[in-house]
């Protein structure tokens, strides 16, 4: 027994050495390092983190199938409870990452926190201006954009299948004034269509229970609803997993995906999809822009703001069943909002007051 006892403690401190030799070759042959700091939904939820994680490893000639270089230059930790965020975040500033990176709003508190006490460690938060430290850069969106693109998707969809009166849904994770920036987006792009459609919404009040979207989804389809937009992390797989049912039963209903694109996550036969688009918020693009910015020597901590025109937001068209015509109306409504000809509303206290959105949502801008 103590002869195994040893031999385990050999393994770990040989793994431990190994780990830290293969960081400091990474260190000395001059490549940025980086770990990327998830909550509980983790770096596979096909959505927001997978999105980061995406463009982590393309900036290392990986890909999230052959992540060969991971343990080298990068990585990745999840944290199961958000009491583990400021724990997991001073752990990576100990090990001398280049970069940590952190995902949504949630880690906000706890950035706030950390930063201060590692001056000289470089930090990313996406989805949050309100940190203002000198050491953290900070990326937020115009989802608003995108969304708006997905929603005049959905309406014009609609319009080309001959549905009467369609009705139109939209799930939310944790209500606030970024997820209230797509809902805003997605009933613009309806109402331009059917400036009376019937829009329903409702806020998860998490973003890991997919039970509670497909719930939400079920009743609406049963209702009459015929696309659902979900903002929602991990928790709008729900929404996904409904419409796939309902569509391999011969129903014409539809989810919407968002962040990373979703048309996979919605094959229900051979290579239909239930997701008739997704709304791409572009992480990848930032976990790029932030890597590249230690390469070059210019990391340095500010607010980067990307829209349509940064290549920051956009939507997917990897479903061969959206209509031609649809594509290209929603070109041109890509190019009258980067040019602005189209104007599109990010809070639901502007956009109530410009009347271009119903009163009675459940949204937030808080």
């Amino acid at each position: 027994m103590k002869k195994l006892l040893v031999v385990a403690l050999v393994l770990v401190m040989s793994f431990s050495l190994f780990a830290g030799g293969a960081k400091e070759a990474a260190v000395s042959d001059g490549t940025p390092t980086i770990r990327l700091l998830t909550d509980a939904t983790g770096k596979d939820d096909k959505s927001f983190n997978a999105a980061a994680w995406r463009g982590i490893t393309e900036f290392y000639g990986d890909t999230v199938d052959n992540p060969s270089k991971q343990g080298v230059y990068y990585d990745t930790v999840t944290a199961q409870t958000q009491d583990q965020y400021i724990p997991n975040l001073k752990q990576a500033a100990d090990e001398g990452y280049d970069i940590i990176m952190v995902t949504g709003f949630t880690f906000a508190d706890a950035l706030g926190e950390v930063a201060p006490l590692y001056p000289d460690q470089n930090f990313v938060i996406v989805d949050v201006d309100w940190v203002q430290q000198p050491n953290v850069m900070e990326f937020i969106y115009n989802e608003e954009q995108a969304s708006y693109l997905v929603g005049l998707a959905a309406a014009l969809q609609a319009k080309e299948e001959g549905v009467a009166n369609p009705q139109f849904g939209f799930i939310g994770g944790v209500p606030g004034s970024t997820i209230t920036k797509f809902e805003m987006g997605y009933v613009q792009g309806i109402l331009s269509v059917f400036p009376n459609a019937r829009i329903v919404d409702y806020y998860a009040n998490d973003w890991g229970k997919p039970e509670l979207a497909k719930a939400q989804a079920k009743n609406w389809y049963d209702s009459g609803v015929y696309a659902i937009f979900s903002a929602a992390g991990g928790t709008g797989n729900g929404t996904i997993a409904q419409a796939k049912e309902y569509r391999l039963q011969g129903k014409n209903v539809w989810a919407i995906g968002v962040d990373s694109d979703q048309h996979e996550a919605g094959i229900y036969d051979g290579t239909k999809s239930a997701v008739l688009t997704s709304m791409l918020k572009k992480v990848e693009n930032s976990s790029l822009y932030a890597l590249n910015a230690v390469k070059n020597g210019t990391f340095t901590g500010e607010v980067v703001k990307m829209s349509l025109a940064d290549d920051g937001v956009g939507y997917s068209t990897a479903n061969s069943e959206l209509k031609p015509s649809v594509v290209s109306a929603l070109e041109a409504a890509r190019t009258d909002i980067i040019n602005g000809k189209i104007k599109v509303i990010g809070t639901y206290k502007d956009a109530l007051a410009a009347g271009v959105v119903p009163a009675g949502l459940k949204a937030l801008d808080d």
